[in-house]
């Protein structure tokens, strides 16, 4: 099979979807071998699940915003 870049030095392959993913993996001089990414599943939370783990989070600040106001600025 043959194929040919178009001006955007894009490539269409045979079998591939939008949205498809590939890792490009140089092997040498003008040799390319594309891998096809496995697309992960999507996966839904609920708004509880979503605030539970929002709660959870080690990132979210424990302060009030008056106590960080007071840290971070001069007097």
């Amino acid at each position: 099979m043959t194929t040919k870049a178009d001006g955007k030095r894009r490539v269409v392959l045979p079998g591939s979807e939008p949205g498809d993913v590939y890792d490009v993996q140089r092997q040498g001089e003008g040799v390319y071998v594309l891998v096809r990414l496995q697309r992960p599943e999507p996966h839904k939370m609920s708004r509880d699940a979503c605030l539970q783990a929002m709660d959870a989070s080690p990132l979210r600040p424990r302060s009030s915003w008056e106590e960080l106001a007071a840290l971070t600025r001069e007097p």
